[in-house]
């Protein structure tokens, strides 16, 4: 996995964890759920480019 895509996938899981209190702060489910889809991708896309890394080796 790159660099920059690893830090890409942090910098979005970031984001996701902040979105995801900001919702419960405020008691914004929308923006609660936002920030916990941001995570979900993040993680996903980090799984798959760990899958691709194991394929190279």
């Amino acid at each position: 996995m790159s660099a920059a895509d690893k830090a890409r996938n942090k910098v979005q899981n970031l984001g996701g964890k902040a979105k995801e209190a900001i919702g419960n702060v405020t008691g914004d489910a929308r923006v609660r759920d936002e920030g916990r889809g941001d995570q979900t991708k993040s993680n996903l896309k980090d799984a798959g480019e760990k899958i691709k890394d194991a394929f190279r080796k």
